[in-house]
């Protein structure tokens, strides 16, 4: 006869199974969210059956491990949050309750462990399950007295069928509630890349964006340059520098570059990388890593780094997907903005700043030599190029200004300008340099000139004149002036002398 009943007296679970039904009303009722649910859990289940220690384990869907969400024992209630191997527990592999009626003596049910030195000598471990799916787990332990009977296995069972599907329902409308969140964050986020036109701005806001949304420890934003991907952003404590490069074709970065789609990489490149991992990952940490797209075309990729043991899901994958999607229409469009500007401010022949370029510039350094910093200029004109262009045709005429630029540019330091100021004009704009200091660069450039073999052969060479800015110079007109008078000047005296 079973222990549980007798012939003279009612079924004693049949009071527990009742128990079901009000702890079904009592969920129906609650709105607590996750943790109210497990609080009301503990307090209806321990008014029915005597247990010390009731935890949950959350499996999310495809995920090879579940995690402990929730515990309460004689210490109090806690979230720790360990992790188990899906394939090393036999109740979310099976599907199939466990009941061990001396916990001791075979292998824990529960491999997420029980928390405690004291494991309980008896256990009952059921699935969660909704609608064919496991949700996770529900296990109760006792740490002494009355093992657990096949009965109450079967209470904690119906009351794990009647919790799974109110659990569903928190964790769907919790996702919804993600999702609705997150939507409008990546509008906003949409937005403020949408409104900047400056690559460097649209890099950081993307960084930040990234963080924020996936709560990273670090992002990388990574852009291929024809045989190689650069680091153009980055952000966190082993974050690599800006400028970083690996090769193209090293396997990792061709992984990532033809997978299509979300990556996670572990901490360390596998054998076949000699370059570093595509992100900034400690070590026992995981990067999430997407592509980023122009067009047909893959431009880089986006990593963020999770802490060590964080596991990124298939949620945290699309919402990268979708700030990327965002991130690379914003830098190609700062990209064209950027090359549009470019173009704005140069010849599109010689490459040197052109005349807008030039008058932006020189109204800049005109106004610092009214405070007292020297500047001087040199006027170029290319000798009988009018002659040269019309009998040798205008290709060898343009060829003759790109070399002539060529040269301007190479004899010209970074913190100076020379720009083609018209035709087969050329201004040197030379700042902290005074007259002395202007006539040597143009000697430098005249020597140049004469040694090249193609100038040299076509018969080219150059005029120039210098001016120094003085004080009684007020505009830039009167600086450009002198040198055009010293230019002609010269031309003349050339001319005199032949």
């Amino acid at each position: 006869m079973d222990s549980d009943t007798t012939s003279n007296s009612p079924d004693p679970m049949a009071g527990r199974y009742g128990a079901i039904l009000r702890i079904g009303e009592a969920l129906a009722s609650s709105d607590g969210g996750e943790e109210g649910l497990y609080a009301l859990l503990h307090r209806e289940l321990s008014s029915v059956l005597a247990l010390e220690i009731l935890q949950v384990s959350d499996w999310p869907p495809d995920s090879p491990v579940a995690t402990l969400v929730y515990r309460v024992d004689p210490t109090g209630a806690t979230s720790p949050r360990l992790k188990c191997a899906v394939e090393e527990n036999p109740v979310l592999r099976t599907g199939r309750g466990v009941l061990m009626a001396d916990a001791g003596s075979g292998a824990d049910p529960e491999p997420a462990g029980w928390g405690t030195d004291q494991a309980p000598d008896s256990v009952i471990s059921v699935p969660l399950r909704s609608r064919g799916r496991i949700l996770g787990s529900l296990a109760v332990g006792r740490l002494g007295g009355v093992a657990f009977t096949p009965g109450e296995l079967g209470l904690v069972q119906g009351v794990a069928d009647i919790v799974a599907p109110a659990l569903e329902n928190i964790r769907h409308e919790r996702e919804l509630a993600q999702t609705r969140r997150e939507a409008i964050r990546i509008e906003e986020i949409s937005r403020a890349l949408a409104s900047s036109l400056d690559t460097e701005l649209v890099l950081t806001r993307v960084v930040q964006a990234a963080l924020d949304l996936l709560r990273g420890d670090g992002v990388v934003v990574w852009l291929q340059d024809v045989d190689v991907v650069r680091v153009a952003a980055a952000r966190g404590t082993s974050a690599p520098h800006v400028g970083t490069e690996i090769p193209v074709d090293s396997g990792l970065v061709r992984r990532v570059l033809e997978a299509g789609g979300p990556l996670v990489l572990d901490a360390a490149p596998s054998a076949q990388d000699s370059a570093p991992p595509l992100a900034c990952v400690a070590p026992g940490a995981r990067a999430l890593v997407v592509p980023l797209q122009g067009g047909d075309q893959v431009i880089g990729a986006l990593s963020v780094t999770g802490a060590a043991g964080r596991e990124f899901g298939a949620g945290d994958a699309r919402l990268l997907e979708r700030l990327a999607g965002h991130a690379a229409v914003a830098m190609e469009n700062a990209r064209l903005h950027s090359a549009l500007h470019t173009l704005s401010l140069t010849d599109p022949l010689t490459r040197l700043p052109n005349r807008r370029q030039l008058d932006v510039h020189l109204s800049r350094e005109f106004a610092a030599a009214q405070r007292g910093r020297a500047l001087s200029l040199v006027l170029f004109d290319v000798d009988n190029f009018k002659e040269y262009n019309d009998s040798a045709g205008h290709v060898a005429g343009d060829r003759a200004l790109e070399t002539v630029a060529r040269i301007m540019a190479d004899e010209t330091r970074a913190m100076n300008l020379v720009a083609r100021y018209g035709g087969d004009e050329f201004l040197a704009v030379l700042s902290d340099t005074d007259l002395d200091g202007a006539e040597r660069h143009a000697d430098r450039i005249h020597r140049r000139v004469l040694a090249d073999p193609f100038l040299s052969d076509a018969g080219l060479t150059l005029s120039s004149g210098t001016a120094t800015f003085d004080e009684k110079m007020d505009r830039v007109e009167d600086l450009i002036r002198a040198a055009d008078r010293d230019m002609y000047r010269a031309k003349n005296e050339s001319r005199e002398g032949e």
